[in-house]
């Protein structure tokens, strides 16, 4: 006996597949080799599925900053920021990306504390999200030099939504600093 299959006009057919996205993901380690992890960690991201491209930028050694402010004290930073081409969900590559960490050995102990690895989902495109789990952009990507530094190394027109030109926050900073 042979049985037809009929679809109810309600249920949606087959998804559409999510469009290419460039994702910005801020990397920082000051435990270990950090270079090297931080070079295994974009190669990670560049295996995961639909994850088409992964530019990372040169690496960057920065002093420690704590809730309190910069720690000379503590190991120094490698940071980098890598541009990530990819048809994932935000959210779903945030996962992704905390399960990298993991590893690597990192453990959340301390907040802003040494890790063997750090892996910030910057800006995904030009989405914007408040939720507690994925808020997009980073909230504290525009007051972060360690950050705006790397991504303006691979892309000096790089946008931070809702903040306005990469290189007009860096440079605001800077003055900051120096005055």
């Amino acid at each position: 006996m042979s049985r037809n299959l009929t679809i109810p006009p309600d249920l949606p057919g087959p998804r559409e597949p999510r469009p290419e996205t460039v994702a910005v993901v801020a990397f920082g380690a000051n435990l270990g080799d950090r270079e090297e992890t931080i070079r295994a960690a974009a190669a990670r991201i560049a295996r995961l599925p639909l994850v088409s491209e992964v530019q990372l930028s040169p690496l960057h050694e920065t002093v420690a900053v704590r809730l309190d402010g910069p720690d000379p004290d503590a190991p120094a930073y490698v940071n980098a920021v890598a541009l990530v081409t990819t048809r994932l969900a935000p959210s779903v590559l945030l996962g992704m990306l905390h399960a990298i960490e993991e590893e690597h050995g990192r453990e959340r102990h301390e907040r802003w504390g040494d890790r063997t690895l750090d892996l910030d989902l910057i800006a995904f495109g030009d989405e914007t999200s408040d939720a507690e789990a994925l808020r997009l952009p980073h909230p504290r990507a525009a007051e972060r030099l360690f950050v705006l530094d790397p991504w303006l190394d691979l892309d000096a027109d790089a946008l931070l939504p809702g903040h306005g030109r990469v290189a007009d926050l860096a440079a605001a900073l800077r003055q900051r600093d120096e005055g």
